[in-house]
């Protein structure tokens, strides 16, 4: 299941990326915003698509406008590790050796295209599974279980 959130600097290029779960036959659900809201704050949708993100392979989409925002509450719920995208290359790593679940991205830095192509390779790339991968993980874990 794909979970994808935004606030009302990514509402349009969310409602863009539904069109392509569908075009592609992917199972989403929309956790906000509904509409476009010049007031609403993106902490709320962040945090209701990081919350979702329950089985491993649950993954989430969390729009603003510099993406960072979102990027840091979807960091703050445990077992998430959310990935700020800078471009396909650094997305396609970040899958495959961090196994991020949660992309965050820039609305007012990234095209409609830019934005298609990575989601498409954050949605297709499989985790790499080695054992430095894995051991790294397990080392996130236990920093988020100090707190």
């Amino acid at each position: 299941m794909i979970y994808i959130g935004a606030d009302h600097r990514g509402f349009e290029l969310k409602e863009k990326l539904k069109d392509l779960f569908d075009e592609l036959g992917y199972d989403y659900e929309d956790m906000g915003a509904f509409e476009h809201d010049p007031a609403d704050d993106f902490p709320e949708f962040a945090k209701k698509v990081a919350e979702h993100i329950l089985h491993p392979e649950d993954r989430g989409i969390v729009i603003c406008g510099a993406g960072v925002g979102v990027d840091e509450v979807a960091n703050k719920v445990p077992g998430v590790r959310s990935g700020l995208a800078i471009n396909k290359d650094q997305i396609k790593s970040a899958r495959h050796d961090d196994d991020i679940n949660v992309l965050a991205l820039a609305a007012e830095y990234t095209t409609e295209e830019q934005a298609k192509e990575i989601v498409k390779i954050f949605l297709d790339t499989e985790f790499g599974a080695e054992d430095r991968y894995k051991r790294r993980i397990h080392q996130i874990q236990d920093i988020e279980d100090e707190f």
